[in-house]
């Protein structure tokens, strides 16, 4: 998928339970999905984000 901030960055989210990191893909009964866990680019944009039912909905920035 298109990193949702547009950075237009290509995310590859593995599916692969042997293989880290691994997302689970969920598939709703309304036909949207969602992926757990969150979505969070450590560099680039460093965009982090869950991705439930379909829609993007960002994390908070939490200062440190």
């Amino acid at each position: 998928m298109l990193c949702p901030c547009g950075c237009r960055r290509v995310l590859h989210m593995n599916l692969l339970p042997d293989e880290r990191p691994c997302w689970r893909l969920t598939r709703h009964r309304d036909g949207t999905a969602s992926l757990h866990p969150s979505v969070w680019r450590k560099k680039d944009c460093r965009s982090h984000f869950w991705f439930r039912h379909g829609r993007v909905e960002w994390c908070r920035e939490i200062d440190t």
